[in-house]
């Protein structure tokens, strides 16, 4: 890796290979997943928008720790199937409840939920963390440099459909509960393959 970026300092060099692995078209099941967590909210919502990211994201970065140091080891082929799962319970969760403001007491069961759908995708992260740069006395630095790059792919991802939201229901006068709808039922035809494609039995 280091013989492929000679200009680029270190940090760089991790911070570019956590970007680039979400942002990848072909490892998109990491967007997806985004994209349905933040659907059905707008840029007013920001606060509620931010504390949701940031427990998916406390999420997988205890699990990419956990399994980068071999506390945790876990079939990836099980890991591999459970990401798309939690992109089309999202997905299917959005589509029940297109709409529908979240009553309060049901925001701490959403928030459960996303810290443990994070954990799910923090193992899938490890698989290929561990595969890019194996090991090493700097392993630990090397882990925080890419998890912020995936953070920083993360706010891009966000703000990118937030604005979206703002154009189709501003400009385009679509309902939230229509573009919503929209927005999860082209997630779930697009993981349903995933699925298909990932299945362990």
């Amino acid at each position: 890796i280091l013989n492929g970026y000679p200009y680029m300092s270190e940090f760089w060099i991790y911070f570019k290979l956590g970007l680039n692995h979400v942002l990848n078209w072909n490892a998109y099941d990491h967007v997806l997943f985004l994209i349905v967590l933040v659907a059905s909210y707008t840029f007013l919502e920001w606060k509620r928008v931010f504390w949701l990211v940031t427990t998916f994201t406390l999420g997988h970065t205890v699990a990419l720790l956990l399994a980068t140091f071999d506390v945790v080891k876990v079939n990836s082929a099980y890991v591999e199937f459970l990401i798309p799962v939690t992109i089309f319970i999202t997905a299917l969760y959005n589509l029940i409840n297109a709409g529908k403001t979240p009553k309060e007491g049901g925001m701490g069961i959403l928030f459960a939920v996303t810290l443990f759908f994070g954990i799910i995708h923090g193992l899938g992260f490890s698989s290929f963390f561990v595969g890019s740069v194996g090991s090493g006395t700097d392993k630990l630095v090397w882990l925080l440099e890419f998890a912020l790059g995936i953070e920083a792919a993360q706010a891009i991802i966000v703000i990118c459909v937030l604005i979206f939201a703002l154009i189709f229901q501003s400009l385009f006068n679509y309902s939230k509960r229509d573009w919503v709808l929209v927005v999860a039922s082209i997630v779930i035809g697009l993981v349903i393959p995933m699925l298909i494609k990932n299945n362990i039995w």
